[in-house]
């Protein structure tokens, strides 16, 4: 696409989930249609917590050439003009022993929990964060809800990374609560600002970040608080867009 026209010295960058789509949702068409038309004024990135595939489930299969950027798991997944720019590994930065004796405490202290239903993937394992679900993460929609309500009520996750940050203190990591069944552990630093790192070097002038999640402990508190960053708190894909057309429309 050319660049006529478009301010190259801004940068809008979306959260995901509760952002750009209802929680695990696809984009609606008018949405992505809204996102393109944004694209025709500034450089647009999309930075989420789950993985490429998850992205891509959401946003559609061709995300990456629709977009500027695309950063998973907090960027340390990133493409960037269609193309891969860089990779982090978890398992490389903590090493083994920790890495187990984290996940076996995870998965002792899920076998002590009792819900409504439990279903698969406790835990699961991503380029640069581990994701633990009590519920299991192939949780059908309804049962997600049903955790979701429960948890809201009940504190499970809260309770459950409180003890972790007890456990593993002083061990360099960091956790926080998004989407509805799950949280994300990952190392110290390793939250959404760490695609920061990447575009600081592309030099905008000016980096807006669109998010749901930016109480303290959600998943796009970092990045929102950042002084780099113009920080938008948003409750629905319908604000977002809302939002966007009063900033850059007008």
């Amino acid at each position: 696409m050319s660049d006529a026209g478009v301010d190259t010295s801004t940068l809008c960058l979306f959260d995901v989930d509760g952002t750009l789509t209802a929680a695990r949702q696809r984009v609606t068409p008018d949405m992505a249609e809204f996102l393109q038309k944004l694209r025709t004024l500034v450089r647009v990135g999309v930075v989420g917590g789950s993985d490429l595939s998850k992205i891509k489930e959401q946003l559609g299969d061709d995300v990456i050439q629709k977009v500027d950027y695309v950063f998973a798991e907090n960027g340390l997944v990133a493409y960037k003009s269609g193309q891969l720019h860089s990779v982090q590994s978890i398992q490389a930065h903590m090493g083994e022993e920790l890495l187990q004796d984290f996940i076996n405490f995870c998965l002792n202290y899920m076998a002590k929990i009792k819900l409504p239903k439990k279903r698969g993937t406790f835990v699961e394992f991503r380029n640069g964060m581990l994701n633990v679900s009590p519920i299991g993460r192939s949780c059908t929609q309804e049962e997600r809800i049903e955790f979701y309500e429960l948890d809201k009520k009940e504190k499970i996750r809260e309770t459950f990374v409180s003890v972790l940050q007890e456990e593993f203190k002083g061990k360099g990591l960091s956790f926080s609560i998004g989407g509805q069944i799950s949280f994300d552990v990952f190392p110290d630093g390793w939250d959404k600002r760490y695609c920061l790192g990447i575009v600081e070097k592309d030099d905008y002038s000016t980096i807006h970040f669109f998010g749901d999640k930016t109480k303290p402990g959600g998943n796009d508190y970092e990045i929102y608080c950042d002084p780099r960053t113009v920080g938008h708190e948003v409750s629905s894909p319908e604000e977002t867009r809302r939002l966007c057309e009063q900033l850059f429309f007008s």
